[in-house]
């Protein structure tokens, strides 16, 4: 009598198997029930239909299932159902914890989004606190198939409390491509960081490997997911430090199913001149200074003059005289409401008019609104608004500032002194706006003056990533985009490698327009090896007194060598080394010793690409001036004579900040090559 062959389905890995085939299948149904939508008849016009069609191609793209990503990564059990206003369930019910909501044919639920209230235990529960939770099981995966689980009994007290394993994994995976989601690895006090209000601002402080950045993007996924009409309607922005930066994170928004967010630099916000000039850094210190706003009121107000003459508005065989006393209380009454300067422009017609019509009616007539709007574009009144208000050019008057000294000192008199005022002025007076060779500093000058003249429309929510670089004339233009909305604020003072460097927080939110923004620091590392952040951290009293150092929380120490090498062939050699480990290696050399080191590698045969661009199997080396590794990770790194990285910035501390930032970067071994001796702070 032979045996019967075993049920896979008792097999748990097989049944678990099993519900990501199902939960696949039912997800590719759920796009092709939008790809089948017919919205022929359902538009009332081209427009219409073109927004529809849109919003449709967007769901599609949304719905895409990537093969290389789980659709899943956990499963909670409960020990009751969850409140009604979560989810709707019976006793002990298990829902699939997901980076998508997906449901089958008849509408239930088979994946639960990873930002539903009811997934918030995911990331929140614990022993002491196990929230009605009795299993915990976390997923691993190799490419897209699922090849293990593990599981977490929260109310059984003879469980002893162990780090997973499978957390562990997902944590250190090697790093290829751009930067990963971390929705499987949440921490619980990143999860509070993640699912703050929309309401209010948070600016994060947090050092090398904390999460910070990963943790802005999850919040804009879950602000887009609790509050998706409103942020449809206002718009939410990420802003990084530049565009290596920004290609490195631009996947991880989508593989979260969100598509709809901008993605930008300060530069590009405040793009209303050709930037093909630089300043030296003591002008660009000045240029940065919050000082620099009230210059420009000064001046965009300078223009506005008395009336010392009547306006006198004749209509058919009538004549109407407003006196000049009544024009000076319109103007200085507009003046004292202190309303942007283009928008009090426009309301002096009116006013001028308003007047005139009181006039009319005292007199037996009965004018109406197109009556005032008439006298409103009378030739008189437009003249007098004119003399008396006329319009600005945001660029001209920045212009003017910079280069006529006595009407900068003018309107600098008590805020810059005279050094401050002969240090930002241009050598050689310019023709015209666009003859100017204008820095990035002068432009942000030139938006100030523009929202002053109009207001700068406000976005709902924006994410600011490695802040601590603006100068507070950047938190400025940072600020008007979101003066109705929030935002996320991201940075680490330590990693502060610009003359006007971030000093406080606190003076950070006062710039943006947020003083009552909440503070929050992460100081668990879970990317950086402990031997590398101990050692990087001996430069922090130099760098950032006070500040907490990163504790790693990673169970793989990784590896830290330091090499005295006798020149870049060793440097080669070095890289050699690491490329034979999984996943990615950056060698970060301070930036006057890229080219030589990218002969060196040539010559030997190596390939590699610049910060920014994607690995590949065949290239797994990036070659990272100093000055654009600053937010970038690789597994594997070679520094290359620190002490040039330090020389290469105009003072020691910007120096050994940039020092800090380079020797942060690994995410499983670091490689420190150097022909010079070490900085002294970091014996």
């Amino acid at each position: 009598m032979s045996t019967p062959a075993a049920d896979p389905l008792d097999d748990p890995l097989a049944r678990e198997r099993s519900h990501l085939a199902s939960s696949r299948s039912a997800l590719r149904a759920m796009r092709e029930d939008v790809q089948s939508l017919d919205i022929k008849d359902v538009t009332a016009n081209w427009v219409n239909a073109e927004i529809l069609a849109r919003q449709i191609g967007d769901r599609i793209k949304a719905l895409a299932d990537l093969s290389d990503t789980p659709l899943f990564f956990g499963r909670l059990t409960y020990l009751h159902a969850p409140g009604v206003e979560q989810a709707e369930g019976a006793e002990g019910e298990q829902f699939y914890i997901g980076r998508r909501h997906v449901h089958d044919g008849d509408g239930d639920p088979m994946v639960i989004d990873w930002r539903a209230p009811v997934s918030q235990p995911f990331y929140r529960a614990s022993k002491k606190d196990p929230l009605d939770v009795s299993l915990r099981r976390r997923f691993g995966y190799t490419g897209g198939e699922l090849t293990a689980y593990e599981d977490e009994h929260l109310m059984d007290p003879a469980e002893a409390a162990a780090t997973s394993k499978l957390l562990q994994q997902e944590i250190e995976r090697p790093r290829v491509g751009p930067m990963r989601d971390i929705v499987a690895t949440i921490q619980p006090e990143q999860d509070e960081i993640v699912r703050s209000g929309l309401g209010g601002t948070v600016c994060v402080q947090g050092g090398p490997g904390t999460g910070k950045t990963a943790v802005g993007l999850h919040r804009v996924a879950y602000l887009l997911y609790a509050h998706r009409e409103r942020l449809a309607r206002t718009g939410t922005l990420v802003i990084g430090p530049n565009k290596s930066f920004l290609h490195y994170i631009e996947q991880v928004l989508p593989a979260l199913g969100e598509l709809a967010v901008r993605q930008g630099t300060v530069d590009d916000l405040v793009a209303r001149v050709e930037v093909r000039g630089t300043d030296e850094a003591p002008a660009a210190v000045i240029k940065g200074d919050a000082r620099m706003a009230e210059v420009l009121r000064k001046a965009i107000y300078s223009h506005v003059t008395l009336p010392t003459e009547p306006v006198m508005v004749v209509r058919g065989s009538r004549r109407w005289r407003v006196p000049a006393y009544e024009l000076e209380a319109i103007v200085r009454e507009l003046l004292d409401r202190d309303i942007r300067y283009g928008a009090a422009r426009e309301a002096l017609p009116q006013r001028i008019a308003h007047a005139v019509l009181v006039q009319m009616e005292r007199s037996g007539e009965a004018p109406d609104d197109r009556v005032q709007d008439a006298v409103a574009r009378n030739a008189a009144v437009k003249a007098a608004v004119k003399a008396v208000w006329p319009p600005v050019e945001p660029a001209k008057l920045v212009l003017r500032l910079l280069s006529d000294a006595d009407f900068l000192a003018a309107h600098a008199d008590g805020i810059l002194d005279e050094d401050e005022q002969k240090t930002i002025l241009w050598a050689k007076p310019v023709r015209s706006v666009k003859a100017a060779k204008w820095s990035a500093p002068d432009a942000v000058l030139i938006d100030e003056a523009t929202d002053l003249v109009q207001r700068t429309h406000s976005l709902g929510h924006v994410v600011l990533d490695e802040a601590q670089d603006l100068s507070p004339m950047q938190y400025r233009a940072v600020g008007r985009r979101c003066t109705t909305g929030s935002a996320t604020v991201l940075g680490d003072l330590a990693q502060g490698t610009t003359p006007w460097a971030t000093r406080s927080w606190d003076e950070a939110l006062a710039h943006l327009g947020k003083s009552d923004g909440v503070i929050e620091e992460l100081t668990a590392g879970f990317r950086v090896p402990t031997d590398v952040i101990t050692y990087a951290s001996r430069l922090l009293p130099h760098i950032a007194p006070g500040l907490t150092p990163v504790a790693s929380v990673r169970e793989n120490p990784g590896f830290f060598d330091l090499r005295s090498v006798a020149g870049t062939a060793e440097v080669v050699a070095a890289c050699e080394e690491l490329l034979g480990n999984e996943g990615s290696t950056g060698l970060i050399a301070a930036d006057a010793r890229i080219p030589a080191l990218a002969e060196a590698l040539t010559a030997a045969g190596i390939g590699y690409i610049d910060p920014g661009e994607e690995t590949t199997v065949d290239t797994r080396l990036t070659l990272v001036p100093a000055s654009l590794a600053k937010g970038l990770e690789y597994d594997y790194v070679v520094l290359d004579e620190p002490q040039a990285v330090v020389d290469g910035e105009p003072d020691e501390r910007t120096g050994l900040r940039r020092l800090y930032v380079a020797l942060t970067r690994a995410v499983s071994g670091l490689i420190v090559t150097h022909t010079a001796p070490l900085p002294s702070q970091l014996a």
